[in-house]
């Protein structure tokens, strides 16, 4: 994410703020199902062994520490611009295991080439570079590495004026109730609805050199777990 330009600095201060409630509040509002989609995640990516592997965004470190489970031979690196977030994950078990870092998602501390999967989840609808965010990935992704992201998605189809108005009223009203904080939530309820379609960020994907992309919508439309592979050419 971008720290220094307007809207990275007002997203960074919605993340520190919420990093207290922010397992809890992903928890109530997908049902529980956010769990089992970040070990869908960190499955798909299938690093080999001994390699290296990204996780932007990574806020509590949920991908990060199922992926440190999932594969004890890769080093795992956890990357987020909140210094709240970090210090959550930091604190959760198995967090020993893999390497916390705070950086920007738009100008990654790292050379080209360096990692041999990346995983995200919730950056893109974030940022205010989509395509540059996703040029930098590209670039510190080994040729065959494989990117897997988690991401809100706009609901389609016919059930998409009820979901749209579920969101507007239940996402803010959760966030009130839980964690005394409408205005965040307001913000997260509409960066979902106002965010890519799956069909636009393969697209971009595809321009800058990935192949094999593909996703799969979970919970009514309303989140995607996408993947592709960056092409050995």
């Amino acid at each position: 994410m971008t720290i220094d330009k307007s809207k990275g600095a007002e997203v960074h201060g919605i993340f520190e703020k919420i990093a207290g409630y922010y397992d809890r509040m992903n928890f109530l509002m997908t049902l529980g199902s956010h769990r089992r989609w970040c070990r869908e995640v960190a499955e798909r990516v299938a690093p080999p062994a001994g390699g290296q592997l990204l996780d932007l965004a990574t806020g509590t470190g949920a991908i990060a520490l199922e992926a440190a489970r999932r594969y004890p031979s890769v080093t795992v690196t956890g990357v987020d611009f909140s210094e709240e977030m970090l210090a959550r994950a930091q604190n959760k078990p198995g967090a020993q295991s893999v390497r916390w870092q705070r950086a920007d998602a738009a100008r990654l501390p790292f050379d080209d080439e360096t990692f041999d999967g990346i995983t995200e989840g919730y950056l893109l609808r974030n940022v205010e570079d989509l395509e540059g965010v996703l040029r930098e990935q590209h670039r510190v992704l080994k040729p065959g590495g494989r990117i897997v992201v988690l991401e809100t998605c706009p609901p389609s189809g016919p059930v998409k004026p009820i979901v749209e108005w579920g969101m507007r009223i239940v996402v803010p009203l959760l966030g009130q109730v839980v964690a005394r904080d409408r205005s965040s939530y307001t913000y997260l309820e509409s960066s979902t609805l106002a965010f890519a379609t799956p069909e636009r960020v393969a697209e971009i994907l595809r321009g800058l050199g990935f192949q094999d992309i593909g996703w799969s919508k979970k919970f009514l439309g309303t989140n995607v777990v996408l993947w592709a592979t960056k092409s050995m050419a």
